[in-house]
């Protein structure tokens, strides 16, 4: 394992076209410089863990993915297209082919489960409503769930609500769908859920994933391939063995739990940098 900003190397077989591409990303928040020359390829069905301390950059990644945030340098694409110089307009035929999970779900506290999975039909497509039911249905079967249709956020579980959400995040049928931190606040086994999900997903639906997350346990299961991000660059890049035989002091304190105050100071103040969370941005 070696340090590198760019994740192609000469001994790796060769990949299909990449799907998503950031090239070259500069991105900073007034003074502070998040994505430095950042560079990430997306290949089509795999699962791409990114991992990295909190304030690296991951969150912002995400963002120029399905264009919340613009690159002050560099390209984003997406299927070869630069998303990073369309506009709202445009950008919309790019996001419906994006699922999003968010840390915390954001479902819609006011409505039903029916209502939160109906609500980007509504918004996107010409679906009658028996239609929206039963692509609900789909949805809902294929993350495990039946039987909640007519209850509120506040009724489920945790585990649950990551299940709506998820579901959510499908029923417009994506072609890639992007996970934020999608294990957090939830106990060992419901997690476990969540990562067999992720899996079933691509499975069957043949997916291309992202998945932010500081989980260790979720990235050595779900992951086809591992990138570490550290002061806005990728730091190291192959799959979840390589990245433990990793000679670099910065994985391995990561994948240890070390805690290194030379690298928690740098990353402290990029931490603030990124707000709001991704939720937010969305709405």
């Amino acid at each position: 394992m070696h340090r590198q900003d760019h994740a192609p190397t000469a001994d790796l077989p060769s990949k299909p076209t990449p799907l998503i591409r950031l090239i070259d990303v500069d991105k900073s928040f007034g003074p502070q410089k998040v994505l430095d020359s950042f560079n990430l390829d997306i290949h089509p069905f795999e699962t791409t863990v990114v991992l990295g301390p909190s304030g690296t950059g991951k969150s912002v990644m995400l963002k120029h993915i399905v264009g919340l945030l613009r690159p002050d340098r560099g390209e984003v694409r997406f299927d070869g297209r630069r998303i990073d110089l369309l506009n709202e307009r445009e950008l919309k035929s790019v996001r419906l082919q994006v699922g999003l999970l968010f840390q915390m779900g954001a479902l819609f506290d006011s409505m039903t489960v029916q209502e939160n999975l109906e609500f980007p039909m509504i918004e996107h497509t010409a679906c009658t409503a028996s239609e929206r039911r039963d692509r609900a249905t789909v949805a809902l079967d294929m993350v495990d769930l039946s039987g909640v249709q007519d209850k509120l956020p506040s009724q489920l579980s945790g585990g649950q609500k990551k299940r709506v959400a998820l579901a959510r995040a499908i029923v417009l049928q994506p072609r890639v769908v992007l996970y934020d931190e999608p294990t957090t606040g939830l106990d060992p086994i419901r997690a476990d859920g969540i990562n067999e999900l992720i899996l079933k997903l691509k499975r069957k639906l043949r997916v291309t994933s992202v998945v932010v997350t500081h989980d260790l346990v979720s990235a050595r299961k779900v992951a086809d391939r591992v990138v570490m991000l550290l002061g806005g660059r990728v730091i190291a890049d192959g799959t979840y063995d390589q990245l433990e035989k990793s000679a670099d002091s910065h994985v391995q304190h990561f994948l240890r739990g070390q805690y290194n105050r030379e690298e928690d100071t740098a990353t402290e103040s990029l931490s603030v940098a990124q707000k709001p969370p991704l939720s937010e941005a969305v709405q």
